[in-house]
């Protein structure tokens, strides 16, 4: 009797972790509402997934800030999203950081250096983009700028990827 009421508490657990999370239904269907256009809708649906600190839901409400849609274009509250995200280690948000930086939008100036250690952290995450992003900021790196970013790359890589 014992190991049957063990089986059923495993199946239970079991059946729930099969369960797609109701944020992921959220996010994909505010996904769907972006592509459709519906730009307030898809940010209604996704900022109580981003309030309760979801890093795919933070994304995509760093894109509506960043290209206005449904919202005023608002390129600081971008950033803070993206980072929001980056800093949970979404590959999309780090290359986003990564251009912000290198173009110093909301910034005093470009800042090469962060540019280059968040597009490196976003190509180890698993983003396509970022290693050309890479090669293109690297060009106008000099090499102590190359080895402080990758000092900076070790400092995050190791909480933020620490298997890879």
């Amino acid at each position: 009797m014992k190991h049957a009421a063990i089986l059923a508490v495993l199946l239970a657990v079991s059946t729930l972790l099969a369960r797609p999370a109701p944020a992921r239904a959220d996010i994909e269907a505010a996904r769907d509402l972006m592509e459709a256009g519906a730009f307030e809708a898809a940010y209604d649906a996704l900022w109580p997934a981003a309030r309760s600190g979801n890093a795919d839901a933070e994304e995509l409400i760093g894109v509506i800030y960043a290209l206005g849609l449904g919202v005023e274009r608002d390129p600081v509250r971008a950033f803070e999203w993206y980072l929001r995200s980056a800093m949970k280690g979404h590959p999309g948000a780090q290359s986003g950081v990564g251009w912000y930086y290198e173009e110093g939008i909301g910034m005093p100036a470009p800042d090469l250096v962060r540019a280059y250690m968040w597009y490196v952290l976003s190509a180890i995450g698993g983003d396509p983009d970022a290693a050309i992003s890479q090669e293109e900021v690297v060009r106008k790196m000099t090499r102590e700028q190359i080895d402080h970013a990758l000092a900076l790359v070790e400092d995050y890589k190791v909480w933020m990827y620490p298997f890879r």
